[in-house]
């Protein structure tokens, strides 16, 4: 199932010259029905990602290059990341809740319900530094039965919630239509939140356990944002239908790097954080950039 394709950049401002990397783009695997939440672990040197329909997550060994079966049934999982101890948090759209798997295997509940109430289908996760998850919640998972299962909005909309180390969860944002990815600035000053139903990424200041701003940053002008990551430059690599979108930290779009298929999400992994791992429809793509991933959390505690 591996192979290559031509890596395609298309530069759109002069800022761009030097983000490239690879002239070929790896597909390290095919045969999934909709890829989702990729996730390296560095103490592993594995990658799991989500094939949300197919009820699965895969694992792909750096080492080997084999891809196996993680976790099967896995709640409809989607977004995956690593907290600050290197354990996998993921967002379950079939269980509607966020969860962490400990180093023994055992799977923690970290959030279900906002006051009262289940849960939509948590889709995309960050973590701090300091420990706090955040994750956005839109209805993709209840909408029908295809990634998840049908029922009602029971929190009055689709909004972005925080838990703290503490573990109490809080309501940071309830002004979206679809709110999907998410990612911090490096220093963690700033969230960027993208919005598939409008196609747009808003970034918020983030002071302590609140957000506020939420200003336009971005415009997907091919489909819609899904997944995003940061660059230790702050610039942020967002999904798009033709690819991946380089933006500055200003808001302009740098450039782009053209995939074969529709690109749902995407994060830095390697031992350097420069290999660019990509999710798209059926296939998961790698190629080396001459950038390097934003630290993840776990980033200061090895």
């Amino acid at each position: 199932m591996a192979g290559t394709v031509p890596a395609v950049w298309e530069k759109l401002d002069d800022r761009f010259d030097g983000i490239r990397g690879d002239h070929h783009l790896e597909r390290l695997w095919t045969g999934g029905r909709w890829l989702e939440g990729p996730a390296y672990s560095p103490a592993g040197r594995y990658l799991v990602w989500s094939d949300i329909p197919n009820d699965r997550i895969l694992r792909w060994d750096e080492t080997s290059y084999q891809v196996s079966v993680f976790r099967q049934p896995a709640g409809y999982t989607n977004g995956h990341t690593l907290d600050q101890q290197g354990r996998l948090v993921s967002c379950e759209h079939g269980n509607r809740r966020v969860t962490r798997t400990e180093h023994t295997g055992q799977v923690t509940v970290l959030a279900d319900r906002h006051e009262g109430n289940r849960l939509n289908s948590p889709n995309d996760v960050v973590v701090q530094r300091d420990g706090s998850v955040w994750f956005t919640d839109p209805a993709y998972g209840i909408d029908n039965d295809l990634e998840g299962y049908q029922a009602e909005i029971e929190t009055g909309g689709c909004h972005v919630y925080r838990i703290a180390p503490d573990g109490v969860l809080t309501r940071v944002a309830d002004d979206f239509d679809r709110p999907n990815g998410l990612a911090f600035s490096p220093d963690e000053s700033l969230l960027y939140i993208t919005d598939t139903e409008r196609a747009t990424m808003r970034v918020f200041t983030v002071d302590g356990d609140r957000i506020s701003g939420g200003e336009l940053f971005a415009e997907c002008g091919n489909g819609a944002f899904d997944g995003i990551r940061v660059d230790t430059a702050g610039r942020v690599w967002a999904s798009a239908a033709d690819g991946v979108h380089v933006y500055h930290p200003d808001g302009t779009l740098l450039g782009k790097l053209l995939v074969p298929e529709v690109v749902s999400n995407l994060t830095f992994g390697g031992p350097k954080r420069n290999r660019l791992f990509i999710t798209a429809t059926t296939s998961v793509y790698s190629l080396y950039t001459t950038v390097n991933g934003a630290a993840p959390p776990y980033a200061a505690h090895v």
